[in-house]
């Protein structure tokens, strides 16, 4: 079982992270910031439509100061959405900023509606954290997804990911008749190679969606992640290996279920292929990155030591001992993916 012990220490954007942040259009200057927002002067607990405490607040802000913070959030989108396009915003409303009250990081957001059809869309703002930012850009570059973010001085723009909290997944979507157990099993198979070649941590069923679509005879699934604090922090390998976490057991059990372990490497010899092949594609964009990241602290020295010593173990190559930084260690473990594709070992015991 993994567990994470102590409380993630969030570590700044360096000034060369900055750098490849503006060559890439992810620096961008906003009209408002995360601390401008915790200005309110009220707040409600929100509930959803059953009635259970969804423990988000809904912020109210001081009338006199209202229609400027909404005003400012409806730019703040366009620059997501639209690259500061003001035409998009036209015909939206601000209907409420919610914040987090239980997360470490206490995030916001915010709820905006299209006046002429009713359809909604959701923004999340946060303190930028260097490691939230790696983990972004990574899902970005190498996952099936696209990800929109921006960064302005220390706040943290994210576009809302769409699907299913997986543990609302787990205790409602699981009991219905027309689960597809065998792919739902292999996108998880998928995901836990994702994250672990990338070396995204702390993956339970908190952290992720489950994004469900009709296929034309069936339905497929995707599994994706929604928070990106633990990119390349923890020491132990098992933390980033979703299937080592108590709360995702359920899927386990559907894997163990339906799977055999020639399945099992099939799949995890599909995705680490795939992932190589968008690794090639965006090669240069993602040697800057990586060199960015490996001058960045994002972790401290034991966690360090002790992550390179375990995944050395793992790949058989003695390489990753002289990895002195984080991001040196990613870059090593993308580098197996050509150097040592056809490695599987049957469950990462």
């Amino acid at each position: 079982m993994a567990l994470i012990k102590h409380k993630k220490i969030p570590y700044p954007i360096s000034d060369n992270l900055r750098k490849y942040l503006t060559i890439y259009d992810r620096l961008c200057k906003l009209p408002i910031s995360y601390n401008d927002l915790l200005r309110y002067d009220n707040a409600i607990p929100l509930y959803d439509k059953n009635g259970n405490d969804t423990l988000w607040e809904t912020v109210f802000y001081p009338h006199n100061e209202m229609s400027d913070v909404y005003r400012s959030l409806k730019n703040v989108y366009a620059q997501l959405k639209a690259g500061g396009d003001m035409e998009v915003i036209e015909h939206l409303s601000i209907d409420r900023v919610d914040l987090c009250v239980y997360g470490n990081t206490q995030p916001l957001r915010v709820r905006i509606v299209n006046q002429l059809n009713d359809n909604f869309d959701y923004f999340y703002i946060k303190k930028a954290d260097a490691s939230r930012v790696y983990g972004l850009e990574l899902e970005d570059l190498l996952s099936p997804d696209r990800v929109s973010y921006l960064v302005y001085e220390d706040t943290l723009i994210e576009e809302h990911i769409v699907g299913i909290p997986g543990d609302q997944f787990i205790k409602i979507n699981l009991k219905r008749d027309d689960i597809n157990e065998i792919r739902l099993a292999k996108e998880f198979v998928k995901f836990n190679e994702r994250c672990f070649v990338r070396l995204l941590g702390d993956m339970h069923s908190n952290n992720f969606v489950v994004d469900v679509t009709p296929d034309f005879e069936e339905i497929s699934y995707r599994l994706r992640a929604i928070d990106f604090d633990q990119q390349s922090y923890e020491g132990r390998k098992a933390i980033y290996l979703p299937q080592y976490f108590k709360q995702n057991n359920a899927f386990i059990s559907i894997g163990l279920k339906n799977l055999t372990p020639e399945t099992v490497k099939q799949y995890q010899r599909e995705e680490r292929t795939l992932i190589g092949k968008r690794l090639k594609i965006a090669r240069h964009r993602i040697q800057h990155l990586t060199d960015e990241m490996a001058k960045d602290k994002l972790s401290n020295e034991k966690h360090i030591q002790t992550l390179k010593t375990e995944l050395a173990e793992f790949y058989e190559e003695v390489e990753f001992h002289r990895c002195n930084s984080m991001g040196e260690i990613l870059k090593m473990s993308l580098l197996m993916l050509i150097k040592k594709p056809n490695l599987y070992k049957e469950n990462y015991k």
